[in-house]
C-alpha cells in the first residue's frame, strides 16, 4: 500500500459516511436558510474535516507498531471519527442556539 493511501485510509473509508452526515447537517433544519447560516455551516464542515485530518495524521505518528501494522489504522479511524463527530455535534448545538436566539430577536 502506498504511503499516501496508508496515511489517509481512514478518510477514504469514512468519506461516504461523512458525506451523508454532512448533507443531513446542511439540509436540516430547512429554515431559516440565510447567508450567515450557510457560511456557518460551511465553516463547521470544513473545520470538522481539517480536525479529522489532523487527528488521523497525529494518530499515525503516535501509534506504536508493537501491536502490528493495523494498529495505527485502527487508532486513526477511531480517533478521527470521534474528533469529526465532536466538532459536528458542537456545531449542531451552537447553530441551534444561535438560530433560536436570532428567531426570538427578530
Amino acid at each position: 500500500m502506498s504511503t499516501l493511501v496508508e496515511l489517509n485510509l481512514a478518510l477514504i473509508l469514512f468519506l461516504p459516511w461523512f458525506l451523508i452526515l454532512g448533507a443531513l447537517y446542511w439540509i436540516y433544519p430547512r429554515a431559516p436558510r440565510h447567508t450567515a447560516r450557510m457560511i456557518f455551516d460551511l465553516v463547521a464542515l470544513a473545520l470538522s474535516v481539517v480536525a479529522f485530518l489532523y487527528s488521523i495524521h497525529w494518530a499515525h505518528d503516535n501509534a506504536t507498531g508493537s501491536r502490528g501494522k493495523i494498529w495505527p489504522q485502527v487508532l486513526a479511524a477511531s480517533l478521527g471519527y470521534g474528533v469529526w463527530l465532536s466538532v459536528m455535534t458542537t456545531a449542531f448545538f451552537v447553530r441551534r442556539r444561535w438560530l433560536r436566539r436570532r428567531g426570538t430577536s427578530s
